[in-house]
């Protein structure tokens, strides 16, 4: 049960209440966007909250139990305040939301309603919709160690200790051709065999996408001919010219670690742990059949 200010609680009794909805986002690069349903801007925390925005927020379902609430938020994909750029880069990815219901004819006199985070965002030609979780979706996020075959370090931090400034796992290199949204031909990666770079991490440094980062899924090598593929494409088209450098990737195996990157000892994974067809194995008339595990 929410304590209402004094002065918030005086208004309601009232009868007659001058009432809205404000939204604050907090962006992960620290960037703050206000929103309101009322229709004129509305200050208060140092922040602008913007009408005529197109954003609007449907109705909470809220529950007593554990499950994570939700809220759903629709606007419209404006150059001024939220761009379609500006979603693909992922800076509204787990963004924090406040959601205020505030006394527009007196700001001083709000509530803060609800704390939050933007979950799934999805985008079509001219709209976004934004899923906003109540602060219960962190119970439903992994903590810990999770016992697998696969490495759970990530390539280069303080666990896995590979030094990527080394000069066999960078590289720098300019796009010679285009293939498709996301594939292209590159120069300056001739020293490096096919599928070096699979896995690993492509950071534009010229033209409109100049500092983003893509992830490559394929480095591929014909004679002299170097083509990369990228997950997604990226914000701007890709053109000729486009400069980018480079980082190698790792598929967090056992094998990699040791041949690719010699760095066996720092393996945060259990390559050796019975996996779920353990249960499906039987003993065969052609096997060893020594009293070994099968």
């Amino acid at each position: 049960m929410k304590t209402l200010p004094a002065g918030m609680q005086a208004h309601l009794d009232e009868g007659t209440t001058t009432l809205c909805w404000c939204w604050k986002i907090t962006r992960n690069d620290g960037v703050v966007l206000g929103f309101t349903d009322h229709d004129n801007p509305l200050n208060f925390s140092g922040v602008e909250f913007e009408p005529e925005s197109g954003f609007a927020a449907s109705e909470i379902r809220a529950g007593s139990e554990l499950n994570v609430d939700s809220q759903d938020a629709e606007g419209v994909l404006s150059s001024g305040r939220i761009t379609e750029a500006d979603i693909i880069d992922g800076r509204y990815d787990n963004a924090a939301v406040e959601v205020w219901r505030v006394n527009w004819s007196a700001p001083a006199q709000r509530v803060l309603m609800r704390r939050g985070a933007i979950g799934e965002v999805r985008r079509g030609q001219v709209a976004f919709n934004a899923e906003m979780r109540s602060l219960a979706h962190m119970l439903d996020q992994a903590s810990g160690r999770t016992y697998q075959y696969a490495c759970d370090a990530a390539l280069g931090d303080a666990r896995c200790k590979v030094a990527l400034s080394a000069p066999e796992f960078n590289g720098a290199g300019a796009v010679t051709s285009v293939l498709r949204d996301r594939g292209f031909n590159a120069s300056g990666l001739g020293a490096f065999a096919g599928g070096w770079f699979d896995h690993g991490v492509l950071t534009w440094t010229s033209g409109p996408n100049a500092g983003r980062q893509a992830e490559v899924t394929l480095h591929g090598k014909s004679g002299s001919a170097v083509s990369l593929s990228l997950l997604e494409a990226p914000v701007y088209a890709i053109a000729t010219g486009h400069a980018f450098t480079i980082v190698a990737g790792c598929d967090k195996q056992h094998a990699t670690c040791f041949q690719k990157f010699s760095n066996i000892v720092n393996f945060r994974g259990f390559p050796d742990i019975p996996g779920q067809d353990t249960v499906l194995r039987y003993a065969r008339k052609s096997g060893l059949n020594d009293g070994q595990p099968l």
